[in-house]
Order: structure tokens, then sequence, then C-alpha cells
């Protein structure tokens, strides 16, 4: 994919990040991740983690901090199929 692709996640995930902001009393990171997971496609998933695993350029303090989430929980779901395919 390209750069102007990742961009494009950049910024939709900034704006997710932007509606959770003023909501204070929930765990901000958690509600972004669990959005992200629930709506974006496995691909667009796997390419802001791997921008993230690049250093995360452009992405808002608390996306950043819920992209980290979301990857913690998408490893955490591997290793659990992969011990129960086991």
């Amino acid at each position: 994919m390209s750069g102007e692709t990742v961009d494009r996640l950049v910024m939709m995930a900034n704006q997710i990040g932007k509606f959770f902001a003023p909501q204070r009393k929930i765990d901000q990171a958690a509600a972004i991740a669990d959005h992200l997971e629930k709506f974006w496609d496995p691909r667009m998933r796997s390419l802001i983690v791997a921008h993230l695993d690049a250093g995360g350029a452009g992405l808002d303090p608390m996306v950043f901090a819920a992209v980290e989430k979301m990857k913690a929980s998408m490893a955490a779901r591997r290793s659990t199929g992969a011990a129960a395919a086991g």
C-alpha cells in the first residue's frame, strides 16, 4: 500500500480519537481501539499497526496508545487461537 493510504489511515484514526477525546469518563484509548477492531477491516488494522511499528508518525498520543492496545489484543487472539488449534 502506498504512503498516501497510510496517511489516510492516520488521518482517520486521529479523527476517531478526536471523537472520543471529550469523553473523560471512559478509557479513551480502549474505546478507540475497540472502534478500530469493530469497524476497520483486517488490512486497515494491519497497516496502522505496521505504521505504529515504524514509529507511528502523525498519530495523536491517545491514538498511538489505542493502536498499541489493539496490537496487543490482536497478538493475544493469535496466540490463543494457535494454542486452541494445537
